[in-house]
């Protein structure tokens, strides 16, 4: 099958994301029917970013970013005081709390969120991997692991380190969620 191509298009955007002005160009090339191509370059906070992504779908329906990865929890207020306390995420109080059957939270991670939700969770919680690397996991950029390293130490968290040697913290919430936290530049 013959693929078509468009001309490649540019796009600059200006948007507010998590309280922070975000400027990059958007540029794509797509195939009418199964290739779609996305380069954007930002520059948040002093720091230029990079990001290249292809879809192999049928029309190019926008993809942006991951908005926010939702978590169960069975004792909201133990979670909070994990999520808050211990790794010190601000909740976003412009999210429902109230408009859903079930209790929950919404933090602030960097301009995505976490959603918990105090609701059962159908998974085991015993027989999980020790390191979250090989368990369902969410991970999250940081700056400096030695720091949060020596957070976890102090508040008893246990924790491995990543077996590939780059500077990454495996750990678990108080409901065995499995949390990777890998170092970032910038």
């Amino acid at each position: 099958m013959a693929c078509v191509l468009t001309p490649a298009t540019a796009i600059p955007v200006r948007h507010q994301v998590n309280r922070l002005s975000v400027n990059f160009t958007l540029t794509y090339t797509s195939s009418q029917f199964y290739q779609t191509t996305t380069v954007r370059k930002c520059r948040c906070n002093g720091q230029f970013l990079t990001t290249k992504a292809k879809m192999s779908v049928e029309g190019d329906y926008g993809v942006v970013s991951v908005h926010h990865v939702g978590i169960l929890c069975e004792n909201l207020e133990r979670s909070l005081e994990f999520y808050q306390n211990i790794l010190g995420l601000e909740i976003n109080e412009a999210r429902p709390h109230d408009k859903l059957p079930y209790r929950g939270a919404w933090l602030w991670v960097g301009a995505e969120m976490i959603h918990l939700m105090e609701l059962p969770n159908p998974d085991p919680l015993s027989g999980r991997p020790e390191h979250g690397g090989r368990d369902r996991h969410t991970c999250i950029a940081i700056r400096d692991v030695s720091k949060l390293k020596m957070i976890l130490d102090k508040a008893g968290i246990s924790y491995t380190l990543s077996k590939s040697g780059r500077p990454a913290i495996f750990t678990r919430d108080p409901d065995a969620n499995a949390l990777e936290f890998t170092q970032v530049d910038g």
